[in-house]
């Protein structure tokens, strides 16, 4: 039996303290005064939206009438309204459509992907502005006439996300609904849980760092008081001396005023964002002190997992952002970002050991590895590269012994990373300056000096001559991009296998989505564009680099589908895939990972892919 799509938007209370302005989608939904006032309910093509408003157990009894064992379940935002049919209403349908991750996926993530935007893109209609009068409102609060006319807007979203739909599926790849559906399940029906003990106890050190910290910043600045700290260092040039006596390199950027170097210490600065998010607790604690804030960015999302647990009797809603970079990547959403979980501290892990399986099962991590650089070569035609991939040779070895001039294994830890830092950054056309910082910013970390990394580059470009040909190939890429040849110019194919393909519209994947570079255009010596955040600097180098990130999600997105006819896929982070097993199949289940993540795509059947699987009961032994 066919399924059927069942289209549906809930109408929920919000005022200045509840709602998508001030709490994470899951906060929303689990809050004590969240209250549905209405849903519309679409059943079928042919259908008119239903609408149902009442107290809860006459919208349950009026949802629970529709077959959901048979329906799949399309919405405009479906993380929230599937949210809410399932922790509220304890439904579950077979499977789960978005028309927001829809449109992310086929116009990319730089434009509005609102109801309302692609309402005016596609013509179909007018959303209205009744929301907007609803605010502070329970349901009891509307009289009838307000009512109506609230249904009359819940009613015209119906029926606008229905047509979208229609439309955004008309050039849909197929198994990019089945990666929606499988995203939208880590949060809707989340199968990993949290141990909130471990945090509390976490938490409970932090604190005590904190204080530690603050203590021995007041003795050496000789301030009296916390305050008297947080407006030294609110001093850029005092902050920096500091992020220089402990041997943190000062971010910079430059000025728009000026057009020269400064600190990018401003507290929206990425430079300094990422100084919040440091591995390094007592960078993150020094941002703190700076920013006047009671606790550090590790304290906030390690008190944020222990709420989230507790609101949801110990499971772990995974909220990830279906296609989140124009790359098609997936990205951390709800503020919990499990895309850069801290990693490298044992006592920094303790937000990846507090995930865990449920009680009978075993988490499985299978990392794809080395999938770029081994796409990198593939593309690129580097056949040395891929031979030695073939080979299961340990590439970043080889190119340690090419630097340092003498046989380098895994025991040379330091030389070893090295190597791979170089394989890893230098394939995208990585200059010695960021070379350098990346080498002495990363642990374990390596000091070389101006001379030195020149050299290193020289010696990866002039071994990898088909990766460099490649970087020059995709500069006239963007110049056809700007500016397509003319009318009659035909597409053609990038980098040696004929799998991607350059268009008028943009670089076509094999999935036949695209990456585009919206208002793309040369200025200022380069290439720009648009971006949400501002125009964004493009070169060759960094075409290269999106098309090959874009191609490794893509093998992977591909791979997770095999693996979730098996067994549920509870997360992925980067370029792997995290599943739950039964205890009883471990094993089995393991082996089956490792076959499907080392069996390259259709399209791209020479790919020397290859993974690493680990099990534990905890996701950071794993």
């Amino acid at each position: 039996m066919e399924p059927i799509k069942i289209v549906l938007d809930f109408e929920t209370f919000y005022d200045d303290r509840t709602g998508f302005k001030t709490q994470t989608t899951e906060e929303y939904i689990r809050d004590k005064r969240f209250q549905v006032i209405g849903v519309a309910v679409k059943y079928g093509d042919p259908a008119m939206p239903i609408w149902y408003s009442g107290t809860h157990e006459e919208i349950k009894t009026a949802l629970m009438g529709y077959d959901w064992k048979n329906a799949i379940l399309v919405c405009h935002n479906t993380q929230f309204d599937g949210a809410i049919l399932k922790w509220i209403f304890g439904i579950k349908p077979v499977f789960y459509m978005d028309t927001l991750s829809m449109a992310r996926a086929l116009h990319g993530v730089e434009v509005g992907g609102s109801l309302k935007a692609l309402a005016i893109r596609y013509n179909i209609g007018e959303k209205g502005t009744e929301v907007e009068k609803a605010k502070g409102k329970r349901r009891e609060d509307f009289t009838y006439a307000e009512l109506q006319e609230y249904a009359r807007y819940c009613v015209n979203d119906v029926e606008l996300t229905y047509k979208l739909s229609k439309l955004l599926g008309e050039s849909f790849p197929a198994d990019e609904y089945e990666l929606i559906d499988m995203t939208l399940r880590m949060f809707i029906n989340p199968v990993l849980e949290v141990d909130d003990a471990m945090l509390v106890t976490r938490l409970d050190e932090l604190k005590v760092e904190r204080l530690r910290l603050l203590g021995s910043l007041m003795e050496g600045m000789g301030c009296p008081d916390e305050e008297s700290v947080r407006k030294k260092l609110a001093s850029n040039k005092q902050f920096a001396e500091v992020l220089k006596e402990n041997g943190v390199e000062v971010p910079m950027k430059l000025s728009k005023t000026t057009g020269k170097e400064t600190f990018a210490l401003a507290k929206n600065d990425e430079g300094f964002i990422a100084l919040t998010e440091s591995d390094n607790l007592f960078v993150q604690q020094l941002c703190a002190v700076r920013l006047g804030t009671k606790s550090t960015m590790e304290e906030t999302r390690v008190a944020r997992f222990i709420d989230v647990g507790k609101r949801n009797k110990g499971k772990l809603p995974v909220p990830l952002k279906y296609y989140g970079a124009h790359t098609g990547r997936w990205a951390g959403a709800d503020k919990i970002n499990f895309q850069n979980l801290p990693s490298r501290d044992e006592r920094k892990k303790a937000l990846k050991n507090s995930v865990m399986a449920p009680i009978g099962h075993t988490i499985i991590n299978s990392d794809s590895s080395q999938i770029e650089a081994r796409v990198l070569a593939w593309l690129a035609g580097q056949e040395d590269v891929v031979q030695s991939f073939r080979d299961k040779r340990d590439i970043y070895c080889e190119f340690a012994t090419k630097i340092y001039k003498r046989p380098i294994t895994k025991a040379d830890k330091v030389e070893r990373f090295v190597g791979k830092t170089c394989v890893l950054g230098l394939g995208y056309g990585t200059g010695w300056k960021k070379l350098q910082h990346t080498l002495k910013t990363t642990p374990p970390g390596a000091v070389l000096s101006d001379e030195e990394c020149q050299r290193i580059v020289n010696l990866y470009r002039s071994d990898n001559d088909k990766i460099v040909a490649l970087w020059k190939e995709c500069d006239l890429v963007l110049k056809h991009l700007a500016k397509w040849p003319d009318k009659n110019a035909v597409a053609y194919s990038l980098g040696v296998p004929e799998t991607v393909i350059v268009r008028p519209e943009g670089i076509q994947l094999p999935n036949s989505l695209y990456i585009r570079y919206p208002d793309l255009q040369w200025k200022n010596e380069g290439y720009v564009f648009n971006t949400r955040k501002g125009e964004a600097s493009l070169w060759g180098g960094g075409v290269v680099e999106n098309v090959v990130q874009a191609l490794a999600r893509i093998v992977v997105g591909e791979q997770m589908i095999r693996i979730s006819r098996r067994y549920p896929v509870a997360l992925t982070v980067h370029d792997a895939a995290v599943c739950i097993a039964p205890n009883a199949e471990l094993e089995e289940a393991k082996k089956f990972m490792v076959e499907v993540m080392s069996t390259p795509p259709v399209w791209g059947s020479t790919i020397p892919i290859a993974c690493e699987a680990k099990s534990a009961v905890r996701y950071g032994e794993c």
